[in-house]
Formats: C-alpha cells, structure tokens, sequence
C-alpha cells in the first residue's frame, strides 16, 4: 500500500471510530506512519483527505449490497443479506457519517454519503420488485417504501446496539423486520402448528 492510499485507508478508519470532528491530520499520520510533508504532498487539507476517505468507505459498502444481486430466489438474497455478518457496535461506515455535523453541514463531504444510500435503495428495490412480481411478497407493497424501511432497521439497529454498547438490539431488529418480510410472504398466512408453549 503506498503513501496515499494508506492516509485514505487510516482517515477512513478514524472517521468511522471517531468521526470527522474528532480526526485531526496529526492523528492520521500517526496511525499511518507518514510525515507532515508526505500528508500535505497528497492532500491539501483534512477536507481533501476526508473526501477521499469517504469515497473509499462508500466503495468498500456497496459490494456488501451484492448478495441483493444475482439470480435465483430472492427472498433468500434479502434473507442472506440481512444475515451476513456485521459488527453492530462499530457501526455502519457510511452511516457514521451522518452523526457528523461538520459532514452533514458539508455538501461536498455528504454528497458521498447520499449518493451510497441512494444506491443501496435502488438495489433493495430490484430486489423486493423481483420478489413481488415472482408472487413471493403481497402485491400490495411498496417496494420503495419498503426499502426505505428496511434500511432504517439496519441503520437504527446500529445505533441501538452502540448505545447500548450490546449488539442484541441489532439482532432484534433484523431478526423482527426477517419476521415482517415472511410474514408478507405469500401463502403467509396458512396456517401452522402452535408450538408456542404459553398459549
């Protein structure tokens, strides 16, 4: 990894740990390894340096999107992409950066971040399109909206789970909105077998 690319890396690993704010260019080159004069070589300001930053978090989120991609059922591509492995108490990359006042008062630095979520609604639209029109979910629902739900729990789950320094509520709030979705399924509501031991 050459000079640039591991200020980008570290930026971006500090933004996410301690956000915008709290990241000076003294701390980067630090973590980095990198003198005054290499930083200042490369980017002109802290604001350059987080832009790129931003730019890497947002490229290393969007292939994670991928499992709602692809062929084949995709009530499972929703379920594995709900399921795939996340530490909660870190946090979302990108997400993070909307806690930021001085990112969410920047256009510049929050146009990334806009442009990440505006990409991974478009990819749970197709996603939930497909899975209504191949009979799997209601007709009756909104794929946009949807969406827009099902991203919030994601989003909100990570702030749950750090504030609560316990990824429980993380796992609660995937675990409820999979519990929705099948619900919505079609053919939902057959009926089962109680197996509920208290009724």
């Amino acid at each position: 990894m050459d000079t640039r690319e591991r200020l980008v890396a570290t930026m971006g690993e500090l933004m996410w740990e301690r956000g915008y704010a709290d990241t000076s260019p003294r701390d980067v080159r630090e973590r980095a390894g990198v003198g005054q004069g290499s930083q200042y070589h490369h980017f002109r300001s802290k604001r350059d340096l987080a832009l790129a930053a931003l730019e890497r978090n947002v490229a290393d989120l969007l292939p994670a999107t991928s499992d709602l991609d692809g062929a084949g059922d995709p009530m499972a591509r929703i379920e594995a992409y709900l399921l795939r492995p996340r530490d909660a108490l870190k946090g979302c990359k990108v997400g993070r950066m909307t806690q930021d006042p001085q990112v969410r008062e920047d256009p510049v630095l929050l146009a990334p971040v806009a442009e990440a979520f505006a990409q991974v609604h478009d990819r749970w639209v197709s996603v939930l399109r497909e899975a209504i029109a191949a009979g799997v979910l209601r007709q009756d629902l909104d794929p946009g909206r949807l969406a827009h739900t099902l991203m919030a729990v994601i989003q909100g789950g990570y702030v749950l789970a750090i504030a609560q320094q316990d990824p429980g509520p993380f796992r609660d709030a995937r675990d409820g909105v999979l519990e929705l979705l099948r619900a919505s399924a079609t053919g939902a509501d057959d009926p089962r077998p109680n197996t509920d031991e208290r009724q």
